[in-house]
């Protein structure tokens, strides 16, 4: 087997910029003009948010937790984190539905399911809650969708991230999502699927493998797949948990020199898989600033203002989203990062 390129894995930085697509309608953060959704404008010290994750724990959600903290400190209001023990549409969509008999002034959510969640987010809409999602391009209904960056793009770049590492050689590789539901795990998958007629000499083994959003069940399918197809050359992972049972099995296997395994997660998730080269790029972004982008909107509708494209939400990475085209609430940040054995130490979460 061709031994991969370990060495040329681009890093770009938190603050590198991506190139998104403008959109018709031009303007900025304004606070002053009345929302859409009719939504008064509450004070600080009544305004309660509701941040409700995909699933409880897991170095990835804690993280966005840290954000919330902070963006509540620095604003003052309050902030709380919920999501069930496992990562069910029905548990999500149980504990919104008991969020609106609490009345918060808003929720922050992402979605294990969008189209599942749209009959609860009209509840809970029609009961006055502000709603923005995250990792939800696209999604009906809600007053605001605040993306990391174009999910098709990024997946893209994953696919250019695994072309650098396995180099001229080429081969085959495995698509890891959470789940064929998970809308953005498949639009990321669905980029670098896209992209492959860039990489004539890179294939898909096929279907996309679910990993349930489990470390362990990604773990056993990659054992399975290097039992089924031998000389694999690469592997692509989605959930945060992916890549660290992936790259366990690579380490097992012996493989870390004749495979390369790209994907999003963190350090504090991949541990020291990322020194041998079990795991060779850590793709993403800071899930804190996107806890912080989500409220930050959230609040600029509560005060009655609206986020247009070009709005500055006063987070890094999200000084200047772009608006889809298609869908007008949902918004484009430019905050993708990778993450190599050498740059660990810049990223501590």
């Amino acid at each position: 087997m061709t031994t991969k390129n370990k060495g040329t894995a681009a890093f770009v930085s938190l603050a590198a910029l991506v190139a998104l697509s403008a959109c018709s309608t031009t303007g900025a953060r304004t606070a002053d003009t009345a929302a859409e959704s009719g939504v008064p404008a509450a004070s600080g010290e009544e305004r309660s948010i509701v941040n409700v994750v995909k699933l409880s724990g897991g170095d990835w959600f804690n993280r966005m937790q840290v954000g919330n903290e902070e963006y509540a400190e620095e604003h003052g209001i309050k902030v709380t984190q919920t999501a069930g023990d496992d990562a069910s549409e029905e548990k999500q969509i149980a504990i919104i539905n008991d969020l609106i008999a609490q009345k918060p002034s808003a929720m922050t959510i992402i979605p294990n399911s969008p189209e599942s969640l749209e009959n609860v987010i009209q509840r809970a809409k029609q009961a006055g809650i502000v709603i923005v999602t995250g990792e939800a391009a696209g999604m009906n209904g809600v007053d605001a969708d605040i993306e990391a960056f174009v999910n098709q793009d990024y997946g893209a770049h994953q696919l250019d991230q695994l072309a650098t590492c396995m180099g001229d050689a080429g081969g085959q590789y495995a698509h890891f999502v959470g789940s064929l539901t998970v809308k953005s795990h498949n639009e990321w998958a669905d980029g670098a699927t896209e992209h492959l007629k860039d990489y004539p000499n890179i294939t898909s083994i096929g279907e996309r493998v679910s990993s349930d959003e489990s470390q362990e069940t990604a773990y056993q399918r990659t054992k399975e797949i290097l039992a089924r197809y031998p000389d694999i050359k690469g592997f692509i992972g989605s959930a945060s948990t992916d890549v660290a049972g992936i790259g366990r099995a690579i380490q097992e296997a012996g493989k870390q020199d004749q495979t390369c395994v790209v994907g999003t997660s963190t350090p504090a998730i991949v541990g020291t898989l990322i020194d041998d080269g079990s795991v060779d790029v850590i793709t993403g972004w800071d899930p804190a600033l996107q806890g912080k982008a989500m409220l930050a909107a959230a609040e600029i509708i509560l005060d009655g203002g609206s986020i247009a494209d070009g709005a500055d939400l006063g987070v890094p990475g999200y000084e200047k989203v772009s608006q889809d085209k298609e869908s007008p609430t949902t918004f484009y940040g430019n905050a993708w990062i990778d993450i190599t054995k050498e740059t660990t130490k810049d990223y501590s979460f």
